[in-house]
């Protein structure tokens, strides 16, 4: 299935020169989904469509991701954190967000409050990623520069083309404990040059945006709002797993949060759970009220 033939599910809007594609639904408070390394809009359907009675709620893709354009440069946490600000002032959206970050992405949502915490009504934090000593190796434009190299090999050998739709598939089966079909626009985008560079390149500069977070944490407090660390939980009982919802839970614990389990359920909690998701954000926000039902 080629791209052409399917409907663009949002609009663009071009922020720093870049024109990013958004999708906005619903009615009520601002919630920003965003998702992790390498993922699009389309992660996060079945948690929107729980959240829109109730919420205004912005998914968009990062650049080269989904069906956004590419960026100048790498991704940095500053940059990542000041790009959700700017996409809300593009959309016209002024008011506070909750913001909703899984995986590499709860690296930004965190940011985000600490960068901008007049702009912040919250934080959930999906199976967010955990570093408690980041300390990358190389330096940044030395290990950019290699995985821009890796990219541009991929795409000359035309791999994105012929695996990019099965690698993300066999991610998607590795990151869940559910059966879910493949998306329509799975094959459209992941078959791309373009979102294959743009998903090395946000693996290339996980570390720095890790210690870029680290650093961040010393300087700027996280203002008071609220917080939860959600955690996936397949339900088996390694020593790997226990350490990774113990780690979930200092995480909690140092933010000052509410830490939940979210079971049974692999990494990509939004697509095994999606219920769970959207009840942490509405109680988040609906905290001393009564409990808005899920319908």
């Amino acid at each position: 299935m080629s791209s052409h033939r399917l409907p663009t599910p949002g609009r663009f809007v071009r922020v720093d020169g870049v024109p990013l594609h958004v999708v906005t639904e619903g009615a009520g408070p601002l919630c920003v989904l965003s998702g992790g390394l390498g993922m699009a809009w389309f992660d996060w359907d079945a948690v929107a469509a729980l959240l829109a009675p109730y919420r205004t709620v912005v998914r968009f893709d990062r650049p080269g991701l989904g069906l956004s354009a590419r960026a100048p440069a790498p991704p940095t946490l500053a940059a990542e954190a000041d790009r959700i600000a700017r996409l809300l002032d593009a959309l016209g959206h002024g008011g506070p967000a909750t913001i909703v970050g899984h995986s590499l992405a709860g690296f930004h949502a965190e940011a985000f409050a600490r960068l901008h915490p007049d702009r912040c009504a919250g934080v959930v934090l999906v199976d967010g990623s955990i570093e408690e000593d980041p300390r990358p190796l190389l330096p940044r434009a030395v290990r950019t520069a290699w995985a821009g190299g890796v990219a541009g090999a991929l795409s000359a050998a035309g791999l994105p083309r012929a695996l990019g739709p099965a690698a993300r598939r066999l991610v998607g089966r590795a990151s869940t404990v559910g059966s879910h079909p493949p998306h329509p626009w799975e094959r459209a985008g992941y078959r791309t040059s373009r979102v294959a560079r743009a998903c090395v390149l946000e693996n290339a500069t996980y570390p720095y945006q890790a210690a870029e977070l680290a650093a961040l944490r010393r300087a700027r407090p996280l203002p008071p709002v609220p917080v939860t660390v959600l955690a996936a939980y397949d339900g088996s009982e390694t020593a790997g797993r226990l350490r990774w919802l113990e780690r979930q839970r200092a995480l909690a614990a140092e933010l000052g949060g509410r830490f939940a389990v979210a079971a049974p359920a692999g990494h990509l909690v939004m697509a095994d759970v999606p219920e769970s998701v959207a009840r942490a954000v509405l109680d988040l926000t609906d905290t001393g009220r009564d409990a808005t039902p899920l319908r």
